[in-house]
């Protein structure tokens, strides 16, 4: 009997990555605790042909690194993970930390300044996904801390996340190619659309989308999935809105968080909790102001705020928009370090008019 890790890492190598004979595949943790899904992965890796790396980090790395590193050594990239970026054709990565508040002390101008230096890595990545010539996912493994940040026991953790993945289904790449195809229909709709205009709470705000793709995710890129997203035109973005659930970024939390933007740029924040460092964010660097995406999340298997961007972004009946970079693939050309995704509550009222015309209200497509 196929066992949960292995069913899990035959959907992210089979159908996220389509991990091919003679492929570079990185497949990087953020802890050893996923050592269940990452042996399974590199198995089924190995059984087909490629050639696996393993990058693992260690708990508390990242923050001695942080307190202790210069600003000469913020700037500095291992040419190691250089080649990776520039040769790999598959990234696997799976997030499994120990504790999601452990950058909350961290220094937030060297966190600005290390996300700036790692840019041209999420350039080049962006680049090389858009060319087809490497293919990524994001997935989580349950811990401890990521059901306490979901307010949940881990067994009730693993369960939610077992079902926001379809991995409780015997055969969970059928249902989200299911998904994928109902999607599909709406990013074509859209994708003859103009100006998307979006209406809520504290919320009134136009996006120019002329000429931009919009993508349906189904598991390829990120596990769980569940949205459907584009990149808006760099100058068209304006008006005001506002974000009720809690909006986390590297383990820092921001709470009632409205931003006003004018063509394109925010130009105003306003947060009830965390507002210095959502404008420390924002002032990374030449593009962090900027507008990277905006998306509508359709995954019906996750309703409720966990503190995991990964799961929150998805949740049916929401929506977000993304400061910072966007997605050349969509036609996107805004570039920044930041992509900080913001969540939006639409079930209480919120509605999507795409040219004029109403397609979404409280939470539900309705064409």
């Amino acid at each position: 009997m196929t066992n949960l890790w292995e069913k899990y890492a035959k959907v992210l190598v089979e159908y996220s990555t389509k991990v091919k004979k003679g492929e570079l595949t990185v497949i990087s943790a953020s802890s050893p605790q996923a050592t269940p899904l990452i042996k399974e992965i590199y198995k089924l890796v190995l059984q087909k042909g490629a050639y696996p790396v393993i990058r693992c980090g260690l708990e508390g790395i990242t923050e001695t690194y942080l307190k202790y590193a210069t600003d000469e050594q913020l700037s500095y990239i291992d040419p190691m993970l250089q080649i990776e970026y520039e040769k790999a054709q598959n990234f696997i990565s799976l997030g499994a930390p120990f504790n999601t508040k452990s950058l909350t002390k961290a220094d937030s101008k060297k966190l600005a300044k290390r996300s700036a230096t790692t840019k041209s890595l999420s350039e080049l990545m962006l680049s090389r996904a858009a060319k087809g010539e490497l293919k990524w996912v994001i997935a989580n493994f349950p811990t401890h801390a990521l059901a306490q940040e979901g307010k949940m026991s881990l067994d009730d953790y693993t369960d939610f996340l077992i079902h926001a993945c379809y991995l409780h289904l015997d055969n969970p790449v059928e249902k989200w190619i299911e998904i994928d195809e109902k999607q599909k229909k709406i990013a074509e709709f859209l994708n003859t659309v103009e100006k998307i205009h979006i209406i809520g709470e504290d919320t009134d705000i136009t996006f120019g989308v002329k000429g931009r793709k919009w993508k349906s995710c189904a598991g390829e890129c990120n596990f769980p999935d569940g949205e459907i997203y584009t990149s808006p035109v760099e100058d068209d973005v304006n008006g005001e809105i506002y974000f009720d659930f809690p909006q986390i970024y590297r383990g820092n939390e921001a709470n009632e968080v409205h931003l006003t933007v004018e063509n394109g740029k925010v130009t105003k924040v306003k947060a009830e909790k965390g507002e210095d460092y959502v404008i420390s964010m924002f002032d990374m660097d030449e593009g962090s102001r900027g507008i990277g995406e905006i998306a509508i999340g359709t995954n019906e298997m996750i309703q409720e705020v966990t503190g995991n961007i990964l799961f929150d972004e998805k949740i049916g009946g929401s929506i977000h928009m993304a400061i910072g970079a966007s997605y050349p693939e969509t036609g996107g050309k805004n570039v920044s370090g930041l992509h900080w995704d913001m969540i939006k509550n639409m079930k209480n009222g919120g509605q999507i008019y795409a040219d004029n015309k109403l397609i979404y209200e409280n939470g539900k497509f309705i064409i």
